[in-house]
């Protein structure tokens, strides 16, 4: 079982990305939807300081809250894909 959290948003194209990035390294997430208005984000913005997604949570790794979907998808690429082999 993995211990990625992804925080995310139903159609948006960045977290898109880096849920294609998840399925393409086969990586099981737990995935949290975050309301559209970003006054009701208030558990995305507890952990990560601000209210847009995508966001990513690696406990295993010490990631508390990642922004940004090319950091995220360059994070996994490094951490578990093949450039971490």
């Amino acid at each position: 079982m993995s211990n990625l959290i992804l925080y995310e948003l139903e159609g948006c194209p960045y977290c898109a990305k880096v849920k294609n990035k998840l399925s393409e390294l086969d990586l099981e997430y737990e995935s949290k939807t975050v309301p559209r208005s970003h006054s009701e984000r208030t558990e995305v913005q507890e952990v990560s300081g601000q209210t847009g997604v995508p966001v990513l949570v690696d406990e295993e790794h010490g990631i508390d809250a990642m922004p940004e979907s090319d950091d995220i998808v360059e994070y996994l690429d490094e951490t578990y894909g093949t450039a971490a082999n």
